[in-house]
């Protein structure tokens, strides 16, 4: 981990404390090299600034917004447990009245459930949870260093019991190792139980690029045997590696998103997040 000072912080209403990442999942797209993220990601990139170039660019803004966070590195990463980071952020999106939508993989996004419902009360907050397989034993192979799947729906119906909107992201999918209709329709049985206001699926598949291709093959060396083969066969040096089950994957999809009245294109659920809810100020004043 090493710090640094940032020049800005806030860009289109999205936000990063942190570069690199501890999860290891091992198809992050985060570490292509393009995004020139620290080698190795796991060398933390911590901008020891941003919660005081935060309060400044919130002060600034004409009007309040929804800001976004973990777009590219999950803000709920081991470090954040001492650091604060992300929780300090939270609180300064409260006190000046912004909204949040935040991704993350991690339940240790709880800690700050005061400061969320806060949050959501006066404006809007939603959480957003990445998705990929549900079966723990495999996520814990390609999502290692993280909370497994059925602790990430735990914190999705937490969520919902508390009346804060979610969106599951459901991406990556692993041609020839989770791209299957059983993992889907367990995975969309378990969003419509939590509640989910939407999920995010470009399709079936994953993109490989210089930098995480590396990564994400070395992986598949360690843990499923002759699949890396499988895959330099099937898709070579292609940026995108569309499941072969694709389309039937997609019209499952959208029938159950359809059955569960679900968002499920991507333009409706970013629509959706960057909406924010313009109160009433007569009641304001009375409340």
């Amino acid at each position: 981990m090493h710090f640094v000072s940032a020049k800005t912080i806030l860009n289109s209403n999205g936000i990063n404390l942190y570069r690199g990442c501890t999860h290891g999942c091992i198809y992050c797209d985060s570490r292509s090299l393009c995004y020139h993220t620290p080698i190795p990601f796991e060398d933390i990139e911590v901008k020891q600034n941003a919660v005081e170039l935060l309060e400044d660019a919130l002060k600034h803004k004409r009007k309040k917004c929804m800001v976004g966070t973990g777009s590219m590195c999950d803000p709920y990463m081991h470090c954040e447990k001492d650091l604060c980071m992300t929780q300090k952020t939270l609180e300064l999106l409260e006190r000046h009245g912004f909204g949040a939508a935040l991704q993350t993989k991690s339940d240790m996004v709880l800690r700050d459930l005061d400061i969320i419902e806060a949050i959501n009360r006066k404006s809007k907050f939603i959480l957003q949870m990445t998705v990929t397989t549900a079966d723990d034993n495999l996520c814990r192979i390609i999502e290692p260093n993280v909370c497994p799947t059925s602790r990430r729906f735990e914190v999705l119906n937490i969520f919902r019991e508390k009346g804060i909107d979610t969106i599951v992201w459901l991406s990556p999918i692993l041609p020839f190792i989770n791209d299957t209709e059983e993992n889907l329709l367990l995975i969309m049985d378990r969003c419509a139980q939590a509640g989910v206001k939407g999920i995010i699926c470009f399709g079936f598949g994953l993109t490989l690029r210089d930098g995480n291709r590396e990564y994400f093959y070395s992986a598949l060396d360690r843990h499923f045997p002759g699949m890396r083969e499988k895959y330099e066969k099937c898709f070579g040096k292609s940026y995108v590696c569309e499941s072969p089950n694709n389309a039937r994957l997609m019209q499952i999809f959208q029938m159950e998103c359809k059955k569960h009245k679900i968002l499920c294109t991507p333009d409706e659920c970013f629509s959706y997040m960057k909406t924010f809810p313009e109160k009433d100020l007569q009641m304001e004043l009375f409340s």
